[in-house]
């Protein structure tokens, strides 16, 4: 079990980005197609996070075209270049899975002052 720490040890990130729920996020994401590979922005609002240590995972979700599309990311893969944070939200839960029944401003997080 002590080999399975240290294996899972060495293969997290050692910045791991400070994202809460509800905060505004661009992900840089590896996109391989064929033998090149480039990277595509994902942005939009950290609806949840979940489990912890290597098997942390956060899902952000978004709306485009009208269409609501959520994107479940693991914190330590490697096809996950970098998160930024380009606003933080202000909520009160731990999840945000009303905002998929939501349309338009109703859709909207509160900006936190940090």
């Amino acid at each position: 079990m002590d080999a399975l720490k240290l294996i899972s040890q060495s293969s997290m990130k050692t910045e791991i980005p400070e994202i809460n729920i509800g905060d505004t996020v661009k992900v840089h994401v590896k996109i391989k197609e064929g033998d090149k590979s480039r990277i595509q922005i994902f942005e939009g609002t950290v609806i949840a996070k979940k489990h912890g240590g290597i098997h942390e995972t956060f899902t952000v979700r978004r709306v485009a075209h009208g269409c609501g599309i959520e994107r479940v990311f693991p914190v330590h893969s490697p096809v996950v270049e970098k998160v930024e944070l380009v606003r933080a939200g202000r909520v009160r839960r731990a999840k945000l899975y009303y905002l998929r029944n939501r349309v338009g401003k109703a859709a909207k997080v509160k900006e936190a002052i940090r």
